[in-house]
């Protein structure tokens, strides 16, 4: 019996445990201005959310992703691109476009896209 109450109240701290840290307000991360700036120069990232690259290109910013300035181009099947990313001329994954015209089709490091949109690395 003492056992089973142990057993029971453990479980009851670690969900408590669990819905705290999932309800807990986190903590900026170190490039969530960076990826901001970047969203704020006026860059669009097309990509879609099978591709490898996109997902190379997003983990580079960690949890400050989240701040990029995405745009999602496969259809939900994963099958067809969205019309909106076909009439903008995307072709490949991920695409960045800049504000002064710059088209790149390719994964770009942290330190390109500062040098390309002024941005300034933390």
């Amino acid at each position: 019996m003492k056992g089973k109450i142990i057993t029971i109240v453990a479980i009851v701290i670690l969900i408590g445990l669990a819905v705290f840290l999932a309800l807990a307000p986190s903590k900026p991360d170190k490039l969530d201005g960076f990826a901001q700036c970047i969203n704020d120069s006026g860059a669009i990232f097309y990509g879609a959310f099978w591709c490898p690259h996109c997902r190379d290109e997003k983990a580079l910013f960690g949890r400050s992703a989240k701040n990029l300035p995405y745009v999602e181009c496969s259809a939900p099947d994963g099958n067809s691109q969205l019309q909106s990313c076909t009439d903008k001329g995307i072709k490949r994954y991920p695409t960045w476009d800049f504000k002064d015209g710059t088209r790149k089709a390719q994964v770009l490091s942290l330190e390109e896209l500062a040098s390309i949109t002024g941005c300034k690395l933390p």
